[in-house]
């Protein structure tokens, strides 16, 4: 029942937006969240990837994808009701009742965010290049809504921003599409579709040229969807300017959908015996990502900015793990894994730093520990996670992608990954010191106390997914182990 997927929170989606209440949307929010994470478990444990379709099916990197996208959703699900509840209250109490337009802009929220998860569990069991671009595109339209939720210019801004930048790429990856249409007439003579099954059966006869063009204008496409530098300038100001909860899906879930839409194309490219010529491609892209990453992080003065640089560097390092292959693939693999559940985490965290300061500025917030101690020791784990720091699993796949760079003697790739890695840690460990340690540079601002639900709303999913990434580090069990393994050699492993 793979068709349930996708369409389980597409229903719920819609009738959140029908819905008058916004407590039964809430809980349909959770409910659907549920279902989605049941449906996902069921897929996991049948003994082999479900039967591939014409237009859907799952395979190793499927299950790997759809488990930590349904993973992040159900964590960033239960944050949200936490944090609607306390928008609602706070919009009651200045307006005295229930309005209008606070009503309307949850229920905007609630389905868009469950749109969200629909476009992107249907990116993942995508089987066809077709439709594939359709769900990326889909993801787009889902998600900008809710990086607006805040209703003021920024947002504003960064909506457009991030609608007008990823539409350019959605349509350089639609004309590589096109070229990937012709390389199949040209190469055998008559039209393949883009069905992936049939590109792989025939990929040694598809004509060279033009599947190189199609696999730039696709890396370009998808890798402006994904973070890669240069192509990144959306990313800092939609996950800055996006609420906690939506931030989190946006770099812990949605960079991982685009970064499967490249990863098929190189295994088309793959098989076509070509792969060298697009592992060269990720592992540029992936050391200018990283570079370009670790210099604006040493100048970023807002947390949640921080936190989406970090993003583009650790898209850097998803790219030149890919691009280097053999344990390279492995690491990427397991990095995704990791940084989804880190990444998600810190953003959830900095949610919470922001009830309690109320600011994004890193120079603004000082002795976190004093006024908030479990919001600030989860995020000096978070941060000691995402800069790579034993023993979270972080460190792990990070070593494997070092491992392959030196295997395969490639000791510049090794040289840049480490200087920029060291840069990403210096910047980041600054900024969490400064905010964690220290006398509070201001008395504390008075927020409402937050009731022992609200708390367990707001705690619990980042604790949840801290405590993964560092079991993840420590030990693997054997079925993710093997999993991992098959979706590296789908991903380009040697």
């Amino acid at each position: 029942m793979i068709w349930l997927l996708p369409t389980v929170p597409f229903a719920a989606g819609l009738a959140a937006f029908v819905l008058g209440n916004n407590r039964a949307r809430r809980t349909l929010l959770l409910s659907a969240s549920a279902v989605h994470g049941g449906l996902v478990i069921e897929a996991w444990l049948r003994p082999a990837p479900l039967p591939i379709s014409r237009w859907l099916g799952m395979d190793e990197v499927s299950l790997l994808f759809l488990g930590i996208t349904s993973t992040l959703f159900f964590a960033a699900a239960v944050s949200a009701t936490g944090t609607l509840r306390m928008e609602e209250a706070s919009r009651q109490a200045q307006t005295h009742g229930q309005s209008w337009a606070s009503n309307t802009q949850e229920r905007i929220f609630t389905s868009c965010l469950l749109l969200f998860l629909a476009s992107m569990t249907l990116v993942v069991v995508s089987r066809h290049l077709g439709l594939l671009w359709v769900a990326v595109e889909a993801t787009t339209l889902a998600s900008a809504p809710l990086i607006y939720h805040q209703r003021h210019k920024r947002s504003l801004e960064a909506a457009w921003k991030y609608l007008l930048i990823c539409s350019v790429g959605i349509a350089l990856a639609l004309l590589g599409n096109f070229f990937m249409a012709v390389s199949t007439s040209v190469g055998t003579g008559h039209q393949i579709s883009l069905n992936l099954a049939d590109l792989m059966a025939g990929a040694p006869g598809l004509d060279p040229a033009w599947l190189k063009a199609a696999f730039l204008l696709l890396l370009i496409g998808y890798g402006t969807k994904m973070g890669l530098a240069p192509m990144h300038t959306w990313l800092p100001d939609a996950h800055s300017e996006a609420p906690p909860v939506v931030s989190a899906l946006l770099s812990g879930a949605l960079l991982n959908c685009a970064f499967l839409g490249i990863m098929r194309i190189q295994s088309v490219l793959t098989a076509a015996g070509l792969g060298e010529f697009g592992r060269q491609q990720l592992v540029f892209f992936g050391m200018l990502s990283m570079a370009i990453a670790a210099v604006f992080l040493l100048t970023q003065t807002d947390y949640k900015r921080l936190l989406a640089y970090s993003s583009v560097e650790h898209m850097g390092v998803l790219a030149l793990g890919a691009g280097l292959g053999g344990v390279g693939s492995l690491g990427a693999a397991l990095h995704a894994l990791n940084h989804s559940m880190t990444k998600a985490a810190l953003f959830l965290i900095a949610g919470n730093i922001m009830v309690v300061a109320r600011t994004k500025e890193i120079g603004s917030v000082r002795g976190l520990l004093s006024t908030a101690p479990v919001a600030a020791s989860m995020w000096l784990a978070g941060i000691l996670a995402v800069v790579g720091s034993p023993p979270f699993g972080l460190f792990t796949s990070e070593l494997m992608i070092l491992k392959a760079a030196v295997d395969g003697s490639r000791w510049w790739v090794a040289g840049g990954y480490l200087t920029a890695l060291s840069v990403a840690f210096v910047a980041m460990a600054l900024a969490a010191v400064k905010m964690v340690f220290g006398e509070p540079s201001a008395p504390a601002v008075v927020t409402p106390a937050l009731d022992r639900r609200q708390a367990v709303l707001m705690y619990l999913g980042p604790a949840v997914l801290l405590s993964g990434v560092l079991l993840t580090g420590l030990y693997l069990p054997g079925p993710l182990y093997s999993l991992l393994q098959s979706a590296a050699v789908l991903l380009g492993g040697r």
